[in-house]
């Protein structure tokens, strides 16, 4: 049995007047603590993070696993939609992640996750960490940690980086990440918010990161060596959603899935 990571991080966005300043902190922080657990992890920071380096990177990771093995892939970054052009979603878009040269590679989709995630063999674990995306409304939790005068959505919006002539009529609806990563076939899904909400790039105690991110691990720390994924997101929704902060941690898979030991 292996285990093996990739974590993509992502604050550089050429030609998007969008970047981030989390996500290199955020894709270093899970590599030191999966490392710490055993795994062999690859970091994709950045330039490194092309459109076509994390298809290559994530299909070799997935395909080459085998009965036992686990997989974890952790993204952060900008998530954005585009209009669907194979009629397979209900609300005529595509989600997708959104690579360091979107503006002229062009996104990576749901469609391509699912090509990615489902060329896996039997018996082997994927877990996918997305800290990227959507707005809500709940207020509580705890904000003893964030810095003021932050955050800032992780959602890069079409018009930002897609021509002129490709954009729909109306860009102001968030996309869907959660739903286009839940449905690609991985085993197990943790998301930094719901499907109509924003993740948040911010900042704790002068440092960068995001907040989905920040809490995850800062919760990790303190349940037993056995905790499940289940409770893990419990532990972390004491702190999510906030008011500074308006996203709820989601956790999607089988009932099964969820009962795994979390970074196990």
């Amino acid at each position: 049995m292996t285990k093996k990571a990739l974590c993509i991080g992502i604050n550089d966005y050429p030609g998007t007047g969008s970047d981030l300043s989390g996500c290199v902190n955020d894709a270093g922080d899970w590599a030191s603590t999966l490392a710490a657990r055993g795994y062999a992890v690859t970091k994709m920071l950045d330039a490194q993070a092309t459109r076509a380096a994390m298809i290559d990177a994530m299909g070799k990771l997935i395909s080459g696993a085998q009965r036992g093995d686990t997989v974890v892939i952790t993204y952060s970054g900008h998530g954005t939609w585009q209009p669907d052009s194979s009629g397979d979603e209900p609300d005529g878009r595509d989600e997708a992640l959104c690579p360091h040269d979107i503006t002229t590679r062009g996104a990576l989709l749901d469609d391509d996750l699912h090509t990615l995630f489902t060329n896996h063999a039997q018996g082997v674990r994927i877990v996918l960490i997305s800290d990227s995306c959507h707005s809500g409304s709940v207020t509580r939790g705890d904000e003893s940690d964030l810095d003021p005068g932050m955050p800032r959505a992780r959602f890069l919006p079409p018009e930002a980086w897609m021509p002129a002539d490709r954009l729909p009529r109306s860009t102001a609806r968030p996309t869907v990440l959660v739903s286009g990563l839940a449905r690609s076939g991985g085993d197990l899904l943790l998301a930094g918010c719901k499907d109509t909400e924003y993740s948040w790039d911010t900042r704790f105690n002068g440092r960068p990161n995001g907040a989905f991110t920040y809490y995850a691990l800062k919760t990790l720390k303190t349940l037993p060596a056995n905790t499940t994924y289940s409770k893990w997101v419990t532990a972390i929704r004491s702190y999510l959603p906030s008011t500074s902060l308006p996203q709820a941690p989601q956790i999607l898979g089988s009932t099964t899935a969820k009962k795994w030991k979390a970074l196990d």
